[in-house]
């Protein structure tokens, strides 16, 4: 299996490496990018500046395309000859499949995937979704390639994506959010701010580690935390109630879809 990388930032440094983990080959991966992350670069396949460096011999079964969407029409055209040949997998947020096709030309079989930044630590989670000149061998290539960094999940209409970036492609946000606000509201109730900060840390990653570990549905687990009559049932009345989180939440994601829609075109 060849494959061609085109953007070797933070994220497709991310699946590099994955995918070498994985037992992928440097020999079997070109990368492509003028400037590629320091850590992409020392990973030891051939990254070239431009798609007219690549070598002549070389012709890959995969794309992956992890390039920012700004200036993107200037980037995937360059690499249509390839594309009648191979499969693409593109990563680029807000870009849909029609636009990658027609920017690529004829007929590509094209899998759009939506990762998010955890993915830089193997602990990511991505959806995808494919048109129908996708093969099964292409979804099932594509799906192992996303696994490396993380979780993998599929949608048949294109259209959940822009909840799915709302979800889980922001979502980093969110909790690193919740970091600091609890953080802020232990010093706001006496904490020195060092130590504030070292217990929302704390806190927010072993909670979500103990999520992680377990198929315990969260709600088990905060009923599990929760005492009657205690501490935290007392923390819990003010974030449940009607104007609590849930209903915040629900409002951003709602927001950030609309605004995937927008970016989307």
């Amino acid at each position: 299996m060849k494959l061609l990388l085109v953007g070797c930032g933070n994220m497709g440094g991310a699946l590099l490496a994955g995918w070498l983990d994985t037992g992928v080959s440097p020999g079997d991966v070109v990368g492509v990018d003028p400037a590629p992350a320091p850590a992409a670069a020392a990973l030891g396949p051939d990254i070239v500046g431009s798609a007219k460096e690549i070598p002549a011999a070389f012709k890959p079964d995969m794309i992956i395309i992890a390039v920012k969407p700004q200036g993107i029409e200037d980037v995937v055209p360059a690499f249509s000859n390839l594309a009648a040949g191979a499969a693409t997998l593109s990563i680029v947020a807000g870009t849909t499949i029609g636009k990658l096709s027609g920017l690529i030309g004829g007929s590509p079989a094209i899998v759009r995937a939506m990762p998010n930044t955890p993915a830089a630590i193997g602990r990511g989670i991505s959806v995808l979704c494919a048109n129908e000149r996708t093969s099964a061998t292409a979804r099932e290539t594509a799906g192992k390639l996303m696994s490396a960094v993380g979780e993998v999940a599929w949608v048949e209409d294109e259209s959940l994506l822009d909840p799915v970036t709302a979800v889980s492609g922001s979502g980093p946000a969110y909790i690193f959010l919740l970091a600091e606000c609890l953080a802020e509201a232990g010093v706001a109730a006496g904490l020195p701010g060092n130590l504030a900060r070292q217990l929302a840390r704390a806190t927010v990653a072993g909670a979500g580690e103990m999520l992680h570990r377990t198929d315990t549905p969260a709600a088990a687990l905060r009923e599990n935390v929760t005492s009657p009559g205690g501490t935290t049932e007392a923390a819990l009345g003010a974030l449940m109630a009607d104007d609590g989180m849930q209903p915040l939440l629900t409002e951003a994601i709602r927001r950030a879809t609309e605004r995937s829609r927008e970016l989307a075109g």
